[in-house]
């Protein structure tokens, strides 16, 4: 329990990032010391346990209200099923333990959490948030992430966790320090050559507006007039300083904007008269399917496109297997249904061309790698935060922007509803941020991509690579059998 904990206090509100390598290390003396399947498996789901516990346990913000009695099953249900990612990591480890030779074991220990991460965090039940490697991106360490990206980050500080535990147990630290020193000599050599390290003055204005509208009042019929006043109001204010680009934040405009023309046409009457383009979240409406949606408007004043979140929250945005849970306490109330979109858009625009992206898709990697693929120069992440209040909810995704940025290394620029929004730079420091719960215009520049290693090669290779290491690692303990 101490070990999950220790984990999951590496992330925000609390961000003792140091702890990262030490929770670790006390999981992984757990499973080594405990050599069994069986027993390392029940210790591995224990600590999951407590570690996504206390890592999702913003869920129930907000959330929470609308289920009474059920309100706790929002984090505990989640824990236990990301907890058997830890289950396969501990059953990893042990094989890793038994049959890598011991110089190398925690090399393959490392590669096992990483590939159980990995396989919790994609798919259409993917839960990305808590990933090791996140909490880096403030660190020395988040050079690496251009290279090898978060799960890559997570295999490093997993790999440094299982030597300290190696070296706890052996009592030397020979092999530790033969981890560390080569671990500093390719961390120079990857800040050295580093893209980021060094990139150009930003020269496109760009602008986020961040409305602070309380949850409680967003989608209530009499607060539409005054939320969508204040962000009009504030949209005029911010082209004020002649940005290229406006991003609002997800569903900021709480109807389905193609069905209230008159809306449509403010917002473009407003990019055509300050030759901007504006990025307003909403939803789309088509024929009984609703979609969570960025409308863009271009700077010559016309709708030009409609993007469609690809990657909705199972079980509040839509139901995975609804046929078989309609049976389940206050879901219907708690989910929407939906629709899937399935563009990988990139939208030009006389500046940069921008990849869309709402919310809990800035999450998963591999849909910002495609669109980066494609020709994205910029991210603009749009989302609502205000569900989760001021916990740690905010503060985690907040930190994953940084890490797509640093993955992928391009400029990010993020517009949420009651914060955090701001400006982030390809080496993943925010160049403007504002707290939660205000009003507020961000006002800055962004520039073009500078490009990664990570931007080639995408989320799936590495984790390819993890598994290729991991299984390279068992091959070269096994020994012929003497005839």
């Amino acid at each position: 329990m101490i070990a999950g904990a220790a984990l999951a206090f590496a992330f925000p509100k609390v961000g003792a990032t140091w702890l990262a390598p030490f929770g670790a290390a006390a999981i992984f003396w757990l499973w080594q010391s405990h050599a069994s399947y069986r027993a390392a498996a029940a210790l591995g789901f224990l600590a999951g346990f407590v570690f996504f516990a206390i890592s999702f346990s913003w869920f129930g913000t907000t959330v929470g209200a609308y289920l009474g009695n059920f309100a706790s099953a929002v984090i505990v249900l989640p824990a236990a099923l990301e907890a058997l990612a830890f289950v396969a990591a501990a059953i990893l480890a042990v094989a890793a333990y038994r049959f890598a030779p011991p110089a190398l074991a925690p090399v393959a220990v490392g590669a096992g959490f990483a590939l159980a991460e990995w396989g919790r965090s994609v798919g259409v039940m993917g839960a990305p948030f808590g990933q090791i490697g996140y909490t880096q991106v403030d660190t020395p360490l988040r050079s690496l992430g251009a290279y090898i990206g978060s799960y890559g980050l997570t295999w490093v500080v997993c790999t440094l966790g299982a030597y300290l535990a190696d070296a706890f147990i052996a009592r030397t630290a020979k092999r530790l320090l033969i981890f560390l020193a080569v671990l500093v000599v390719v961390l120079a050599a990857a800040w050295w050559y580093w893209p980021a390290r060094t990139y150009p003055a930003p020269r496109v204005r760009v602008a986020a507006i961040q409305g602070n509208i309380a949850q409680s009042l967003k989608w209530t019929p009499e607060a539409f007039s005054f939320s969508l006043d204040r962000y009009l109001k504030m949209t005029r204010e911010a082209t004020e300083a002649h940005p290229a680009i406006i991003a609002l934040p997800e569903t900021a405009i709480a109807t389905a904007l193609n069905e209230s023309p008159n809306i449509l046409s403010s917002f473009a009457r407003i990019a055509g008269s300050a030759r901007s383009t504006i990025v307003v979240g909403s939803l789309e409406a088509l024929g009984t399917r609703a979609y969570n949606a960025l409308y863009v408007f271009s700077p010559a004043g016309g709708l030009q496109a409609v993007y469609q979140k690809r990657q909705l929250v199972p079980f509040a945005e839509s139901v995975p297997g609804d046929e078989f849970l309609h049976w389940v306490p206050k879901l219907d109330e708690l989910a929407s249904h939906f629709g899937h979109g399935h563009d990988d858009a990139v939208i030009p625009t006389p500046a940069l061309s921008f990849a869309p992206i709402i919310c809990w898709e800035s999450a998963f990697a591999d849909l910002v790698h495609a669109q980066v693929r494609d020709g994205a120069q910029l991210l603009i992440i749009s989302t609502d935060d205000a569900w989760f209040g001021t916990s740690a909810g905010p503060y985690q995704h907040a930190q994953i922007a940084q890490m797509r940025a640093i993955e992928e290394g391009s400029w990010v620029l993020r517009a949420a509803s009651t914060g955090v929004s701001g400006i982030i730079a390809p080496d993943g420091h925010y160049t403007h941020r504002t707290d939660l719960d205000q009003e507020a215009i961000v006002i800055g520049r962004v520039g073009p991509p500078v490009g990664s290693v990570f931007s080639h090669i995408g989320p799936t290779r590495i984790a390819m690579l993890l598994a290729a290491l991991y299984v390279a690692m068992l091959a070269l303990g096994f020994r012929p059998r003497a005839r």
